[in-house]
């Protein structure tokens, strides 16, 4: 028991002198009137407080810009409150002694962001010194070259040390005249980063054969799997791009096939459920890790309803008339678009997008999947087969294709043709409401937000074959993987241009698509 009472004194002299210690030694950088003097003052408390949480809180809001004091206290802003760095202490303003802010320039930045980086890669979480790992090579110097071998030797975690020994390669490279500069030179040859392809560019300039010549074949094996990965990177954004169209072109692949209807109306449902997801996180800030999980219901029941409406009120007097349908569907996409401005007003919408669909998988240098499209792409799966279980799977679906079939026939069996034509676009509509939730996640929400997907949805339609969800599904894809690989050679305009020629020209050949709708009514 003594000896406890011992340990626990001793602990709590030695937290209470240090943090003393440290109050009385920030004395410099608060008295610090210029920039050549502050930066004395950071490196004289990083060789004594590197490991130390409030000293690595001041560097990184004196970084952000965002450090404060006031007579002998140094304060940071946090949601409209001065909180004291030390304590965190809120502090009360007064008029008379407003806070003085600490400026920086770009030469004490740049000591701030280094002081951070040697101090983070030997903290004791993996995520932070990764991440300092990753800004040390991107910041590389030759003053960092003891910082960083010394990190090496300690390091355990193999992806920290390669990011760590690719560092010491580049500075290796750069090194005129060392032993090892040809070794370093090959070496970073094997790495797939920007920064080694960056360095070996710079060092092209290298007149001697041996250094030449090892540069350029560093080069060349870099670029060889750079343009392999670029090329990867391109097929899943394509991937991404047929999701989302598919998504936007199941709901009208469904209505068109069932009741002939040509809805230019369809991408103003989908503008509602991107709304949806808006006014759900309008209403509960709170919830914006769930927002997304709760506004794919929500959005599906509200476009759901916004479409029976339509289809009730509307088109079901206008079956007959192909022609007057389009126009009327059209007419309701511009009282939808205004609609949406009355309430929410002409400007864009920004979505928030949860943390857990934030950020990128960094597979290497050269390629890193973002979450939000792999979770998109993984929706549209979920939905697609929803779907194509409802249609053929269920007593509902069967009458859906049976409708879809022979109209008269179905009729003739007793089947509720009216009803079924109203589910069918219920169904759509709210399906079209989900894609408008992916959307949101990937743009801004606008009243025009919808304008921009219908005609490559009907694009898709027509490519797969009307009313054929597996037709819709790879007319989407096919068109999505050749929209992104156009888009970098011809541009985003030409790039649709160009695809949309080449629908007009299969269609040429093939007028009912790529999986041609059976039965009477298509026969028509």
């Amino acid at each position: 028991m003594k000896l406890f009472c011992w340990v626990f004194f001793y602990s709590f002299f030695i937290a209470f002198s240090f943090g003393a210690s440290l109050e009385e030694d920030l004395s410099a950088l608060k008295e610090a009137s210029s920039f050549a003097q502050k930066e004395e003052a950071i490196a004289a408390l990083s060789e004594n407080y590197a490991q130390d949480d409030r000293f690595l809180r001041i560097l990184e809001q004196m970084l952000a810009g965002n450090l404060y004091k006031i007579d002998d206290k140094l304060f940071f802003l946090s949601d409209s409150n001065y909180l004291e760095v030390i304590g965190g202490d809120p502090l009360t303003i007064d008029e008379n002694n407003p806070p003085q802010k600490i400026t920086i320039n770009n030469r004490l930045r740049n000591v701030l962001r280094s002081a951070l980086i040697a101090a983070n890669l030997f903290a004791s979480d993996p995520k932070t010194r990764l991440h300092a790992a990753k800004e040390a090579l991107n910041n590389v110097e030759e003053k960092d070259l003891s910082l960083l071998k010394n990190a090496y030797e300690k390091e355990s975690d193999e992806t920290i040390r390669e990011i760590l020994a690719q560092s010491l390669a580049v500075l290796g490279a750069r090194r005129y005249g060392a032993e090892d500069r040809l070794k370093t030179i090959v070496e970073l040859g094997g790495y797939m980063s920007p920064k080694a392809l960056t360095t070996l560019k710079e060092l092209s300039a290298i007149e001697d054969e041996p250094y030449k010549e090892a540069i350029a074949r560093s080069i060349e094996k870099i670029e060889s799997k750079q343009s392999f990965y670029r090329a990867l990177e391109t097929l899943y954004f394509g991937l991404s791009a047929g999701s989302i169209l598919l998504l936007a072109a199941i709901g009208l692949a469904i209505t068109f096939g069932v009741m002939k209807v040509i809805n230019m109306a369809h991408g103003e449902l989908i503008m509602i459920g991107a709304y949806t997801t808006y006014a759900l996180q309008q209403w509960a800030p709170n919830l914006i890790e769930y927002s997304v999980l709760i506004a794919i219901p929500s959005a599906f029941l509200v476009s759901a309803f916004v479409g029976v409406l339509i289809e009730r009120l509307v088109l079901r007097r206008l079956y007959a008339r192909p022609l007057e349908a389009l126009l009327a569907t059209f007419g309701i996409s511009l009282i939808l678009q205004q609609l949406a401005r009355t309430c929410f007003s002409a400007q864009n919408r920004d979505v928030q997008t949860p943390a857990w669909m934030s950020g990128s998988f960094e597979i290497n240098g050269f390629l890193s999947l973002t979450y939000n499209r792999f979770y998109i792409l993984i929706f549209a799966v979920l939905v697609f087969a929803l779907v194509m279980f409802l249609l053929n799977k269920t007593s509902i679906g069967l009458k859906v294709r049976a409708v879809t079939q022979n109209r008269s026939m179905a009729q003739a069996m007793g089947i509720n043709t009216g009803f079924i034509d109203a589910l069918t676009f219920g169904i759509g509509s709210g399906v079209a409401g989900m894609a408008g939730v992916a959307l949101s996640q990937l743009t801004n929400v606008g009243p025009n937000l919808g304008q921009a997907y219908i005609v490559d949805s009907f694009m898709v339609v027509v490519f797969g074959g009307v009313g054929n969800l597996w037709g819709a599904a790879l007319g989407a894809l096919t068109l999505g993987e050749l929209n992104k690989i156009l888009e970098p050679f011809a541009g985003a305009m030409l790039a649709k241009i160009l695809i949309l020629v080449f629908v007009i020209l299969f269609i040429q050949k093939r007028p009912r698509g790529l999986f041609p709708q059976k039965g009477r009514d298509a026969e028509e």
